[in-house]
């Protein structure tokens, strides 16, 4: 059990990091009615500095801008996931990107229970970007899906509910900026906007 906890802090490190260096990151201001106050990069967990699964990284890196609905089906058919747990977190991730909620749900599903949280928290990583830069109904089914594994993983719980606002559908958004709230517990412009959100639906 030790031996996936530590795999499973190295795989969300890792992905941190490749998005670190690819020069992937959060931006500012958004769309909505309360587009002044998403203003950050989404904060991420906490992790001890680990070593990277590399080859899962480098599949990703390469195959990343054909994780899209046209091309996914037919890309990683010609260019498959490594054969192991950390390729098939990556898989997931690209699937999720490509709006294919369905195969990466499989995907994550076809790992060890322990592992699925990671992997979730792989998606995350691969989709926040889209998010905080604005396209938060886009990245509303994939911050959906990271919440069925791991419930109260409080930036997912953000987007997911700024995606529910943006569409109209205010039960939904509310508790999931409830949630959020109660989880996040910073003073700051996430929490400004999460709370701006709420008090429209009110």
């Amino acid at each position: 059990m030790h031996e996936k906890a530590d795999r499973a802090e190295r795989i969300l490190i890792a992905v941190v990091s490749f998005f670190a260096v690819t020069g992937v990151v959060g931006v500012t201001f958004l769309q909505s009615p309360t587009a002044s106050m998403r203003l950050v990069e989404s904060p991420t967990e906490p992790f001890p500095g680990v070593e990277a699964p590399l080859d899962a990284i480098r599949w990703f890196g390469s195959v990343r801008q054909h994780c899209n609905p046209v091309e996914v089906e037919t890309y990683l058919g010609w260019q498959p996931a490594p054969p192991t747990p950390d390729g098939d977190m990556y898989k997931a991730a690209c699937f999720a990107l490509a709006g294919r909620i369905d195969r990466a749900r499989g995907v994550i599903d076809s790992l060890p229970p322990g592992l699925r949280r990671p992997a979730a928290g792989i998606v995350f990583e691969a989709g926040h970007p889209a998010a905080d830069a604005g396209d938060d109904v886009a990245a509303g089914p994939l911050m959906e899906l990271v919440l069925e594994y791991w419930p109260g993983h409080y930036m997912a719980l953000y987007h997911a509910g700024a995606a529910r606002f943006d569409l109209g559908d205010y039960d939904v958004a509310e508790g999931y900026l409830k949630r959020f709230l109660a989880a996040y517990g910073a003073d700051d412009g996430w929490t400004a906007s999460a709370t701006a959100m709420l008090a429209a639906i009110d």
